[in-house]
Formats: C-alpha cells, structure tokens, sequence
C-alpha cells in the first residue's frame, strides 16, 4: 500500500501525520497533500516542513496544518472522470480519530451525485472497503466503448492486378511470351461479390449517454454488360466465356477477338468492344482499336493501335513516323522506333529510337542493347534506362515531373489565353471610344448602337472565357510545380547533348558521365551517382 497523510486533531489544532508505505508502495507526494488540505480550509503550513514530514514518513511526526474542526473529519473521496468519459478515477483519503468511515452506500451517493449511473466496477469497490486503501487512483466505474463498425467491400473472384509486369529473363531483357495481361472468366462464374457494413454496436458512457461508433460506408457493385446480378443484390455473374477487367471499381467482361494471322487487307481496319489478340503483325496503315486489351504477337509497323486497357507488343513496332501506341493502361512492346507511343500507366520497353514517347507513371528501358536516342520522352514520375543519347549525338530530350496529358494541356491554355487576351486588346478600345462619345452627348445611329451591343456581350463572354482559363492555368501550373521529386536514372551511361527537364528547370548534359541519376534540387537539376 502506498503512504498516505492523515489528520489529527489536538487541542485547538488540525495536526497532520505521514504514514509510512508498505513495501513496494509510494510515499505520500507533497503536492497532492497540499490540495488535499486546501480542500478542507487547513491552510496554515510550511510547504518546507510538509516535504519533510513526507520524506520521513515515521508515522509519529506531526506539522500543523489549521485549527480543529467542529467535528472530526470523515473518510473523504476524490472523483475524476476521463476526458472520454469512459472511467471515473477515484481517490480516497482517511478519516481523522473519531470521524467515521465511508460504506458502501454512501460511495455509490456520491457517484450519484456526480452524475455517474453506469458501469460501476463493484468488485473495486468491495475490494477498497476491504482495505480502504489511500493516496491512489483506484478505476471505480467503466463505461461500455462502442464497437466500432467496418466499412462494407468488394470481394472479387477474379484476377484484378492485371498491371503485373512480364518476368525477366537472366541477362536482363524482358520475357514477352508468358505476360499476364488478361483475366479470362467463365460462362456463369461469380465475378465479386459484396459484403454488407457491420454497423457496429452503441456504448455507454458512465454518466449512462449513448457512444455511438463511427459511420461506415456501404460498398455497391458497379459492373457493365455482358454481366447478371443476382436476386438478393449481392453477386454479379458473367454472361459469356471472355475476360473480365476492373476499371475505377467498375466490372467490365469482353469477349477475346482472335485474329489468327496479320492485320491487314485481308481483315481491314479492327474495332472490338472486347479484347483483341493478333497472332501476326498489323501492317502500315491499319488500325486496330479495343475497348479491352491488345496484344500483337508480331510487329506493329505504321499502323494506330487504341486500347482502353493495356497494349503488349510482342516484337515490337517500327512506325516509319506513322505508327502510333495510344493505351489508358499501360504498354508492353519489344522496342519502339519511329513511333508515336502514350501511355495511361507505364510503359516497359528495350529500346526507344526517334520516337515521341510518354507515360502517366513511369518509363523503363532495359535491355541487351536497352537505350533511349533521338526524340523525346515524359513520364509523370520516373524515366530509367541503361544508355541515355548516343555517340552520334541525336537531340535527345527526357522530361519527367508531371503527367504528359496535363502538359500538353498546360501549353493549350496557355496559347489559349494569349488568343483571348487579344481578342480582348482589340475591342476594348472601340467600347470606350463609344462610351466617350456617348458620355460627350454624340448621337449614336440605331445600327452602330446594335453594333456596339453585340460587341458588348462579346468583351463580357471573353473576359468569362478569360477567367476560366486563368483559373485553370493556375491549377496546372501548380501541379507542374510539385513533380520535384521525379527523376531520371541512368543505369550505365549518358552521352552529351542530351537535355533533361524536371518540373519546370532543365538540363543539358556536356559530358559522358555513368551510373548517375537526375534530380532536381534547389531550382535546378543535378546530376547524383547512383
């Protein structure tokens, strides 16, 4: 048991001892003496004597405190509640000779009149009237804590990663024919099935208030065509044997298009709702477009390949300045030359000559003979490639720090509001030459009136149009600003010549350098070994 202080009343005066603690337990803290006394007006004390007495705790000293009571001091508690309202603390102190002690009865009064009615621990208080232990904090009522609920979900039963990136082989290149890239299903399969919120359960405070738990948010299935929701609202079967993707939690099922040779005259031009897998080539100046995935097991030569998912091209494509890769998802393809390649997500490649190439994330060049020379590359995060330019010195340009759509947009707006601002040079002269005019009494024929008013309607559209491209602008510009932490990483060599830009500061190399990485610091690029 802890030490603990106790009142005496002799003569005239209130005389206050120290008990000493058992083993193990803590003497008798001056400061919660102090309020303690001050709590029963006995406020004539040394702070200095007090600490003593409670260093010594003999049990036999005493130290004036105040005169004597009327009556002798009873047993007395201290009541705190937690912030939460959750447990209430108690605290008791004993009586002095002659003062009687506290009993069940009148402990639970005194909660009560503090307003605690609820969880009252009555094992503690039996074992406090056992012992009537003092000078600790004793947890005498708990309150019941809310469980809390879970959100509802989604369980799906088919493959959702289909981002997985193709394996690599031992020295390095990429191993284009075993790729994961589609999810096959079957006639009838259960596609997702939804877990309903648990609600959770109230609680109850110890002054008997409601706990409720945290809101959860209830999960829907949210799928397209070719799919059957079941009676009771909960699973979603597919209605063909096809592949089935998630795109912004939404289920899509697609039936494969196979075509089992090149595309060509002997196929035309290809649009599918599905997928679409070409076991040959696509040939110059065709174009295959898919709502689902595309993969080519041949050569894209100048041809347009559109997909909504991923586009995989096996061998590769030579575009001859025509040929276009254009993927929300990512793209997979051998080598790119002379192309036009973009990218919703990543693009993985071994090499990348003379090409206009970019990506929403990142672009990675690996590879026997892995390079990027000639033309330019963006990546919203991250460019990496074993060789960067070349000996021959092809302009070279890598850009990294924000999603090439946006930049694209950036500069649009940008154009955009130069047009408009002269649009607007142009007429505001001519309104305030008639407003002078008109203000100067001039009288102003009907028709150039009309003139005027039209012109007007127009000056306030443009200054609308204006605004809005402003505001965008400023959105843009921002987003570009906090691409800083891009970069470009060079896994074996980079050659001069070759200009980086990060966010909005760039960089022109003048030297060989090897195994470095771009970033940008303090305004600028710099070059970092790896």
């Amino acid at each position: 048991m802890n030490g603990y202080a106790q009142l005496v009343v002799e003569g005239d005066n209130t005389l206050v001892k120290i008990m000493p603690p058992d083993e193990g337990g803590k003497k008798q803290d001056v400061a919660s003496l102090t309020e303690y006394l001050e709590r029963n007006q006995l406020n004539e004390y040394s702070v200095k004597e007090l600490s003593v007495l409670c260093e010594k705790s003999d049990g036999v000293t005493t130290s004036k405190v105040g005169p004597a009571p009327f009556r002798p001091y009873d047993e007395q508690i201290d009541l705190n509640v937690s912030i939460d309202k959750m447990l209430v603390f108690c605290r008791f102190f004993p009586p002095s000779e002659g003062g009687t002690m506290l009993d069940e009865g009148k402990i639970i009064e005194h909660l009560r009149q503090n307003k605690v009615v609820y969880g009252v621990d009555q094992e503690a208080l039996n074992r406090f009237l056992a012992n009537h232990e003092y000078n600790r904090d004793i947890v005498i009522a708990k309150g019941q804590p809310a469980r809390q609920g879970k959100d509802g979900k989604i369980e799906y039963f088919f493959n959702t990663s289909l981002s997985t990136k193709p394996k690599k082989n031992e020295d390095g290149t990429v191993n284009y024919h075993e790729l994961n890239t589609v999810s096959i299903v079957q006639k009838g399969q259960c596609l997702a099935r939804r877990i309903p919120a648990d609600m959770g359960d109230i609680g109850t405070d110890v002054f008997g208030a409601e706990v409720k738990p945290h809101q959860v948010k209830e999960a829907k299935l949210s799928f397209g065509n070719n799919i059957t929701l079941s009676d009771d609202e909960n699973e979603i079967f597919s209605d063909v044997t096809g592949h089935a993707t998630l795109t912004q939690d939404k289920v899509f099922v697609s039936d494969i298009l196979d075509i089992p040779a090149d595309v060509d005259t002997s196929t035309g031009d290809i649009t599918y709702e599905g997928s679409v897998l070409v076991h040959g080539n696509v040939k110059s100046g065709f174009k295959v477009q898919a709502k689902g995935d595309v993969v080519v097991e041949g050569v894209v030569e100048g041809a347009i390949v559109v997909s909504e998912g991923q586009i995989v091209i096996k061998r590769g494509i030579h575009g001859v300045n025509k040929g276009v890769l254009d993927a929300k998802g990512n793209v997979l393809c051998k080598f790119i030359e002379n192309a036009r390649v973009i990218s919703g997500g990543y693009i993985e490649t071994e090499g990348i000559l003379h090409s206009k190439v970019s990506a929403t994330t990142n672009i990675i060049v690996h590879g026997k003979k892995a390079m990027i020379a000639g033309g330019v590359v963006r990546a919203g995060n991250m460019v990496e490639v074993d060789t960067l330019g070349s000996e021959m010195g092809a302009a070279t340009a890598v850009e990294v720090g924000v999603d090439p759509k946006k930049k694209a947009r950036f500069m649009e707006v940008s154009d955009a509001i130069k047009a408009k601002r002269k649009e607007v040079d142009s007429i505001k002269p001519i309104l305030q030459n008639f407003s002078e005019k008109m203000a100067a009494g001039v009288q102003i024929p009907e028709d150039k009136m009309q003139y005027v008013q039209k012109l007007s309607m127009a000056f306030k559209g443009l200054q609308g149009e204006l605004k809005a491209l402003n505001e965008e602008y400023e959105m843009l510009n921002k987003e570009i600003m906090t691409g800083k932490d891009a970069k470009v990483k060079v896994t074996k060599d980079v050659f001069p010549g070759v200009t980086i830009a990060i966010s909005d500061v760039s960089l022109t190399t003048k030297t060989n350098r090897s195994f470095c990485q771009f970033v940008r610091e303090g305004g600028a690029v710099t070059v970092k070994n790896l």
